[in-house]
């Protein structure tokens, strides 16, 4: 048994490799094999990682800290586990200009906590349906996953109370028009 650090990353022969942020401060387990590192809570394998031989490294995977960003979004751009994300292209590129943006940090990151629900591979189809519309920005990319991941459901309808009826059929007049731009020329 070993405790999980308060920077979520526990110590596996010489290399440090992290586990959610949920874990931080647990006692938890670790399996190793040849090629492999689970760490172990409560039975259940929390963190899975591919072994690696060297000394002194930092395994991170990035989905394990989005817990940590949805609180200090500043770490996106300099925190060890996300410096090196080789995350898709066009990913790289919309946050690349959602963080030039004012708090597009916070923005990105709540793009990611959505993608980490709905799959990065959603993301990278959002951020090219994005990239190829010309305007970036997290609610453009965050509407273009939702309708990706939101089923099409039909239209609700609307209520009607009883009682109200429609007693004349409205007549299309485009007439109406024509004396709104008369008066409109006017002034």
């Amino acid at each position: 048994m070993m405790r999980v650090s308060s920077t979520c990353l526990v110590r596996v022969d010489r290399n440090r490799y992290s586990v959610p942020a949920s874990a931080a401060g647990c006692a938890v387990s670790v399996r190793k094999t040849a090629e492999q590192i689970c760490v172990v809570a409560h039975g259940e394998v929390i963190a899975a990682h591919t072994r690696f031989y060297g000394r002194d490294q930092l395994i991170c995977d990035p989905w394990h800290y989005l817990p940590v960003l949805e609180k200090k979004p500043g770490a996106l751009r300099n925190g060890a586990p996300f410096v090196a994300w080789d995350l898709p292209k066009p990913i790289q590129i919309v946050r690349d200009r959602i963080l030039k943006q004012p708090k597009g940090d916070r923005a990105f990151v709540e793009l990611l906590i959505l993608a980490g629900e709905a799959g990065l591979d959603a993301l990278t189809v959002a951020c090219e349906l994005t990239l190829e519309g010309g305007i970036v920005s997290a609610p453009i990319v965050m509407n273009a996953l939702r309708r990706l991941i939101a089923p099409h459901l039909p239209a609700a309808a609307i209520p009607v109370p009883d009682g109200i009826a429609l007693t004349m059929e409205p007549l299309a007049n485009c007439h109406r028009y024509d004396y709104l731009l008369g008066s409109a020329n006017v002034h």
